[in-house]
């Protein structure tokens, strides 16, 4: 989070509208530990990352919601076993 704080205290300052999405908690592997952040302003413009994979675009989306309606949402990810072996 601290890696996108300036740049987000810029956008707020200026009257932005940010969508911030955290990951809160992770279950076994995962590509980025509780605490990492990404923002996306209202113009689409990204900062940071969650995941680093198809999860991400999944996250640009629903923060560019967000955005619109101003409404918080608690998101869960998974992908199953047969899954993460497929892709590696």
């Amino acid at each position: 989070m601290r890696d996108i704080l300036s740049k987000v205290t810029k956008w707020w300052e200026a009257g932005d509208t940010v969508g911030l999405a955290t990951v809160v908690r992770t279950y076994r592997s995962a590509p980025r530990d509780p605490g990492a952040a990404l923002a996306v302003s209202a113009e689409g413009e990204v900062i940071g990352s969650v995941s680093g994979g198809c999860v991400e675009g999944a996250v640009y989306e629903l923060s560019l919601d967000v955005c619109e309606t101003g409404d918080p949402v608690l998101q869960t990810y998974g992908v199953s076993d047969d899954d993460a072996f497929a892709v590696g």
